[in-house]
């Protein structure tokens, strides 16, 4: 555990000096809220949401915003950028295992996607009252079963890609159909039916649901957990699969 601990606060340390992703990661989901906030419109019950306000709703599209970034480009580039280095295949050699360092990855991309999502609901709450979860535990649910299935995506293609460099670009190519279907430009429950059931089948769109409808005291819908976990099990299985480190 003590080495755990040490690798883990040594990727944490390695992840702040890289000032563009601790900013996007940390903060930019927090600053977004802050941003649609400000729109007066933005902040008045809507018929078309049955009551509720767009910021209502961008509170959970940011926390999905969290995930996506932490799972879709961060990850991918920083495991395949190891492998490239050679970073993987000497540590093999170490007591210090591929594996112990894979671990440390997740526990420091879990941490800070904690941090940025609890960011973002205070500054929903502080700033713009925002209801908190009126069903935690759910709300935690959600917020687990949308980062596996967002990991095990980022890890497939950390596994893939020959390059650093190509797991950040095939990372942001899924991140913005992605980030549609979860309604980062127009909240879900606003698009038209059609793109709504397709969004039930996307993990971002799925993630996005049930985290709203945590937040309105419901857990997550049989099809929004079956979808996360069907992601979960099909690329967590092809990650395992085809991982390679070296």
């Amino acid at each position: 555990m003590r080495v755990f601990a040490k690798l883990t606060l040594t990727e944490l340390k390695l992840f702040l000096r890289e000032p563009i992703s601790a900013f996007f990661v940390l903060l930019f989901p927090a600053l977004l809220v802050v941003i649609l906030g400000s729109i007066p419109s933005f902040r008045e019950p809507s018929d078309d949401l049955g009551g509720a306000r767009v910021i209502d709703l961008y509170v959970g599209i940011a926390v999905a915003l969290t995930l996506a970034m932490v799972a879709i480009q961060v990850t991918p580039a920083v495991l395949a950028t190891y492998r490239e280095r050679g970073v993987l295949r000497r540590l093999a050699t170490t007591p210090v295992s591929p594996l112990k360092l894979l671990s440390a990855q997740l526990a420091m991309f879990g941490l800070a996607a904690i941090v940025s999502t609890a960011l973002v609901l205070a500054v929903g709450r502080l700033a713009f009252d925002v209801r908190l979860a009126d069903n935690f535990a759910a709300f935690v649910l959600a917020f687990l079963l949308t980062a596996a299935g967002t990991l095990a995506i980022g890890i497939f293609v950390a596994a893939v890609v020959p390059s650093g460099k190509a797991g950040n670009s095939v990372g942001t190519i899924l991140f913005f159909p992605l980030m549609f279907f979860a309604g980062l430009w127009t909240p879900r429950e606003v698009m038209p039916e059609v793109l709504q059931k397709i969004a039930d089948f996307t993990p971002l769109g799925a993630g996005e649901r049930a985290l709203n409808e945590a937040m309105t005291g419901s857990w997550p819908s049989l099809l929004s957990a079956t979808v996360l976990v069907g992601y979960v099990a099909v690329f967590g299985f092809l990650a395992v699969r085809s991982f390679r480190w070296s």
